[in-house]
């Protein structure tokens, strides 16, 4: 780039459309990049004060140098103004307040600071490269890539792209692959992010996407959207699992991922480093697809608690083993692919969990109600679960129980009442003595038992509950898909989050808190 600089005008131009090619940037680019430098150099030569522009004319590589100059009845800056006398030589209809050009006489392009100018003109055109690199790849996250390892450093496999380079960080690697430089290898574009060394190129062959890309590669199906691929779930370079649907009822979805004697998933398979591929038919219904996807076990029941996003599988006991896989893998992928936790118990464990759960509900009622452990049993066994239940429910379900009628209904439905009562009574004083204000009590759907769970985790004034965003105050827990319930502790959920109100609610509670604010302000203002 020296030479660039003290060559003649046919060579600068001929270098800079020689410079534009070789970067693939645009040639005003590098155009711009020399006016820069040679801005620069003028200004070196002229005084650093003076504001001088340079123009370079793209295809003959004549040079115009000018100093901008303000109009001014009293000249301060000797180098930026001017007076009206010495501006009307330059500009005869030059008024005060205007900017005028002085000419400067052509610099020689041999007396340049030569170095100087080179880096001004590299600078500019790496910053236009890593512009064109990042414009070229941060829309093409989610493709598939094919470029040749550079160099393994640290751990992570740098990527030679053509016009860029990408990486592989070590836990985005198929574990135990070996790659070598000059591989040939595929990834998937994980994510491009701007930053001061450059645009980052982030690959992942460890990705479920990645998968899912090498499937819409090996089956045409997939590609034109006859078979969707709804969910992917991988441990990689050991099992993976995929859910797929079929759009054509005459195709069978798993069949043509399976391809003719297995010919397309054994392709996804190879490029995988031999990874396992279970390929099952994916269903609205979640039940069924968890049956699926714990595949190849046999699963005897499914229970789907909503609210806490957890699925219960009961299994044969010969089952237990094979449902949840070694060191948990099946279970865990059949969880990543339904995006709920799913609880893995045998035919026993059922039982002696459903028995429990028989004896407790059993000894509420007995103990609130003051019943016989007979008729206690009996509400168990028609689906009562809580007091709630039993005080609000309509009082012909009640009485058409066997062995009820309409004066027992209303019996058991007025103690029910009154147990509820006390609980609100026991919760108000526990409430008070937590130093909870009775001003929280007026908040529509805030009972004393969750006053007492606010009172616990020390929010106990309007300012304390206003404070709040809603999702603190209400967001559940949300429970890692991957873990079992013996896994390790799920992610907090909000201080009100066992209550199960939803979020119109809780914005109704923390804007109710939050209404003396704008009281005050009211009140300040008038």
């Amino acid at each position: 780039m020296a030479n660039a600089i003290s060559a003649n005008k046919a060579e600068l131009i001929a270098i800079a459309n020689s410079v534009a090619s070789e970067k693939m940037i645009d040639k005003a680019i590098v155009i711009e990049a020399m006016e820069d430098a040679i801005q620069r150099s003028a200004r070196a030569r002229y005084g650093a004060e003076n504001d001088i522009r340079a123009k370079l004319d793209p295809d003959t590589g004549d040079l115009r140098l000018w100093r901008v100059v303000e109009v001014v009845e009293v000249v301060e800056d000797y180098f930026k103004q001017v007076d009206l006398k010495a501006a009307r030589k330059l500009q005869a209809d030059a008024v005060v307040g205007d900017f005028i050009v002085d000419p400067l006489p052509a610099i020689d392009l041999g007396r340049i600071d030569a170095q100087s100018a080179k880096q001004v003109i590299f600078q500019k055109v790496r910053d236009a490269e890593r512009e064109r690199q990042y414009n070229e790849f941060h829309n093409r996250a989610g493709e598939i890539i094919t470029g040749v390892v550079k160099s393994v450093e640290f751990g992570h496999v740098v990527v030679n792209l053509g016009r860029a380079e990408g990486v592989i960080r070590r836990d985005q690697q198929i574990p135990r692959e070996v790659v070598r430089v000059g591989d040939r290898v595929r990834a998937l574009i994980l994510n491009v992010r701007r930053e001061n060394r450059g645009p980052q190129i982030f690959l992942s062959r460890a990705h479920p996407e990645f998968m899912k890309k090498l499937f819409a590669q090996e089956v045409p199906e997939i590609y034109d959207g006859i078979i969707e691929i709804k969910a992917a779930a991988r441990d990689p370079g050991s099992r993976a699992k995929i859910g797929v649907i079929s759009h054509d009822g005459s195709i069978d979805p798993v069949g043509a991922c399976v391809g003719m004697k297995g010919s397309r998933v054994q392709a996804v398979v190879q490029e995988m480093q031999g990874e396992k591929i279970d390929i099952i038919p994916w269903s609205e219904d979640t039940a069924t697809f968890v049956v699926n996807a714990l595949q190849p076990a046999t699963v005897s029941r499914v229970v789907i608690d909503e609210d806490e996003e957890r699925i219960e599988v009961v299994v044969p006991d010969d089952q237990l083993s094979l449902a949840i896989g070694r060191r948990g893998q099946n279970v865990r992928l059949a969880s990543q692919l339904t995006g709920k936790a799913i609880d893995i118990m045998t035919e026993a464990d059922a039982s002696e969990k459903r028995q429990r759960e028989f004896v407790q509900r059993s000894e509420l009622f007995q103990n609130e109600l003051d019943v016989d452990e007979t008729l206690s049993q009996l509400l168990v066994a028609e689906g009562f679960t809580e007091l709630e239940e039993v005080a609000y429910v309509g009082i012909d379900e009640l009485a058409s129980i066997e062995g009820f009628d309409d004066e027992l209904a209303q019996e058991l439905q007025s103690r029910a009442q009154e147990a509820l009562e006390r609980r609100e009574a026991a919760a108000r004083e526990e409430r008070r003595s937590l130093g909870v204000e009775d001003a929280l009590a007026e908040i529509p759907h805030l009972t004393e038992a969750m006053l007492v769970t606010l009172g616990k985790a020390g929010i106990k004034t309007l300012d304390d509950l206003a404070d709040l965003a809603t999702d603190e105050l209400i967001a559940k827990k949300r429970v890692d898909p991957r873990r079992r319930r013996d896994a390790g502790p799920e992610e907090k959920g909000g201080v009100l989050a066992e209550y199960g109100l939803n979020e119109e609610q809780g914005n109704e509670i923390i804007m109710a808190a939050r209404a003396h604010w704008f009281a005050d302000e009211e009140s300040e203002g008038a």
